[in-house]
């Protein structure tokens, strides 16, 4: 099958892991690099021997063997640039969020369909052994109906270590535009779509001291909900709650749970794709749960690949447009239910991803 073409828009931290893997996939050929800081886009190009560089986003969509555009900006430039892409005919796949607003969500959305292109976006942690594992067992019965489930994500922010943490203060930002996709993406992967929502927020900090070495000592103005409490009723009847904080100094919390009608079921970091998985039947001890799916190392793009071949053969892809917005809605609704006080109802649904196997998406071993 003929490699999709593909260009990189945006060379910060999480890019190298994308260069990398996507060298991995026989369906992907990584052609091209864009940043508008020389040195970023230079470094990836030499290490990863990318034939085309470029200075900024609009060179790389000049570029008429481009298919694919890998949209790795700045969350509040996701929006621009997916638009962009697609106006210059390229499918498009773009790091979570999907965009800030829903307005820009929806617009990418319609305009894919208008243009007849393929919109897709991260996270696809998902798609690892541990969450697809996770999804068979339950879908095999073992723990029998889920009933409901926990989330939680709690940490005492970025200010310590990230060396530019202001933008996790701003809007677009906070726990849940964080973090929150990886977990969400991975409920509805387990669990379908969510139907509504009820919330609280609060901002337990408003001003912040960066100690990371870069910026030490500059104050950042918080202004969105760092402590971002949700319960979800998912369409199935499972009901879940979740809790994404940036103001919590410590916790023994897991990841996530779903509760079964025959048991309980340990689900992984769903910001990586390993294990481990664990599971508690009625009357018995935790076990652990041998992984049933490959992909369990750090494989970020294989939702790119599988794209890809949905490219070359219009069958189905996991990590879709309609899943990320879907992602993008419900939290949004959290906090749209925290300041009306009242339920928010989804608007949006979408599809439950088609379970992984290995022949959907062949790799190079990871």
């Amino acid at each position: 099958m003929k490699p999709v073409k593909v260009g990189i828009i945006g060379c910060g931290n999480i890019s190298s892991i994308y260069f990398k893997n996507a060298q991995k996939f026989g369906i992907l050929d990584l052609i091209a690099a864009a940043d508008l800081i020389p040195e970023r886009v230079e470094a990836q190009a030499a290490e990863f021997n990318i034939p085309h560089v470029y200075y900024s986003g609009a060179e790389l969509l000049e570029n008429p063997e481009i298919e694919l555009v890998v949209n790795l900006g700045t969350p509040e430039v996701h929006a621009e640039i997916c638009l962009a892409a697609l106006n210059a005919g390229k499918h498009v796949y773009v790091e979570k969020p999907l965009a800030i607003a829903l307005e820009e969500g929806q617009a990418i959305l319609n305009l894919a369909k208008a243009k007849g292109l393929l919109v897709g976006g991260a996270p696809d942690t998902f798609m690892g052994g541990g969450i697809q594992t996770c999804r068979k067992l339950i879908e095999d019965g073992l723990i029998g109906e889920p009933i409901g489930g926990t989330a939680f994500m709690v940490n005492h922010g970025h200010e310590s270590w990230h060396p530019d943490p202001e933008f996790y203060y701003k809007v677009g930002g906070g726990p849940m535009f964080d973090m929150g996709p990886y977990y969400l993406t991975a409920l509805v992967n387990l669990l379908g779509p969510i139907k509504r929502i009820c919330g609280s927020t609060k901002i337990s900090f408003p001003e912040r001291t960066i100690t990371s070495r870069e910026k030490y000592g500059q104050k950042i103005s918080v202004e969105v909900p760092t402590h971002v409490a949700g319960i979800f009723d998912f369409a199935s009847g499972a009901v879940v709650s979740m809790i994404t904080s940036f103001d919590v100094w410590g916790a023994e919390l897991p990841r996530i749970e779903i509760y079964g009608t025959k048991g309980t079921l340990s689900v992984p970091d769903p910001n990586t794709f390993g294990g481990p998985v664990k599971v508690k039947l009625a009357g018995s001890d935790w076990q652990e749960i041998p992984l049933t799916h490959g992909y369990s190392e750090n494989s970020r793009g294989v939702g790119i690949a599988d794209m890809a071949y949905a490219i070359r053969t219009g069958r189905k892809y996991r990590a879709n447009g309609d899943l990320t917005y879907h992602v993008l809605e419900a939290m949004h609704g959290v906090h749209e239910a925290a300041s009306s006080g009242q339920y928010y109802n989804m608007l949006s649904t979408c599809d439950k991803p088609e379970p992984l196997n290995q022949d959907s998406v062949p790799f190079q071993e990871f």
